[in-house]
Parts: C-alpha cells; structure tokens; sequence
C-alpha cells in the first residue's frame, strides 16, 4: 500500500468550492487528496464527494475522505483519515475492510503507538504550527518536537507533519525524520496555486 509523501487537503472557503480545488490540484499533478468538508450536512458532503471522486478518478490520485467513515465507504474512496475525536481505527477498520487506507491523528508518541498498534496505515502528526483550518487544536508540537520524536522512536509506519505548513517549513521538517507532509491553506489560499503546487512537489 503506498502512501505518498505529499498530501493536499481542501478545506471550506467562500469563493470556491471542493470540486474547484481538487481539479486544480490534481491536474498539476497531486496524487493525493484529502477531501475535508466541515459544516456541511451528510448529503451536501455526499455530493461533493462524489464529484471529487469522479475528477480524483480521471487524474488517478487517491482520494482520501476526512472524518467520515460512511461516506468514504459508500463512495468507495480508497481510505479515510480520522482525527483525534473520531472513530477509532480499529472501528473504522471493521467496516471498511481491510484495502482501504487508514489514516490517524497523533499529537505525542503515545498517540503514535496507539494507532500503529490499532492498525493504521499511516499518522498525522501534528500541529507544526499554530493553524486556523482546525478548531479545537491540539498542543503545537513545532521542529524541536518533531525532532524529539524521531530521534528516540524507530516508528515502522509513515508519519506525515500536520499543520500551517508553508514552503519555508518542508526541508526543516523533511530533516526531522518525517516521511511527508500535509498541506492545506498555503495552496488553497495561494494567488498562483499552479506555482504553489509545482514548488511544494519539487521541495517533497
């Protein structure tokens, strides 16, 4: 099962939509998208996810659905990605069978052990920095903690950084130990998301 080493995440924003997002992201050659829908009801979130797979589908990138294990299912979406008040993986695990991909939220090692050991196939390990995409945000780890982490820890799962990351932050995290990032606002908020994307795949 490969996990990439750079995933995008769209995120809700007044002036263009999920679907906008993921057909730029993907024609400039993202392999990997998080669809992350908020505030939106079950059916709205069904919707836009059925366009999303549909453009994911002709780019041939994997379509990560966030949070929401019934909708990754009815989609058949290759995984989910479940954050610290979600389902747990094992849970996710049982309905979704096991080729799909699971994908955890972790802020310390023990979250880390935790997941690893209820069978994810990859971490979320975050926040980097401070971030206004999350709500309710765990304690912002920043490099030293990254550092911290893999220096003492020999992790057998993929471990991917979290959280306000912009270009300047992925060659100081990439040393850290991390196997990838995860960005959102600093393409989805770019005025040259093409240009954004291209630099972002190149540092990665």
């Amino acid at each position: 099962m490969h996990i990439s080493r750079f995933h995008y995440l769209t995120q809700d924003l007044p002036n263009i939509s999920h679907q906008e997002l993921a057909e730029i992201a993907c024609k400039n050659g993202i392999k990997w998208l998080q669809l992350r829908v908020k505030n939106k009801s079950l059916d709205e979130y069904l919707f836009i996810a059925k366009e999303v797979k549909n453009i994911t589908d002709k780019y041939k990138s994997t379509l990560i659905i966030n949070d929401n294990v019934e909708i990754c299912k009815e989609i058949n979406a290759d995984g989910v990605h479940l954050g610290k008040n979600d389902l747990a993986p094992l849970k996710a695990r049982k309905i979704l069978g096991s080729n799909k991909i699971i994908g955890a939220t972790a802020n310390t090692v023990n979250d880390i052990v935790q997941h690893q050991n209820d069978g994810a196939n990859y971490i979320g390990l975050g926040p980097y920095k401070f971030t206004n995409t999350k709500k309710n945000l765990s304690p912002v780890l920043g490099v030293e903690a990254y550092t911290e982490i893999f220096k003492n820890n020999n992790f057998q799962i993929p471990i991917v950084a979290i959280g306000g990351i912009q270009l300047a932050d992925v060659k100081i995290l990439m040393n850290t130990g991390v196997y990838g990032i995860a960005v959102s606002s600093a393409i989805n908020l770019s005025y040259q998301k093409e240009k954004t994307i291209a630099d972002f795949l190149q540092l990665v």
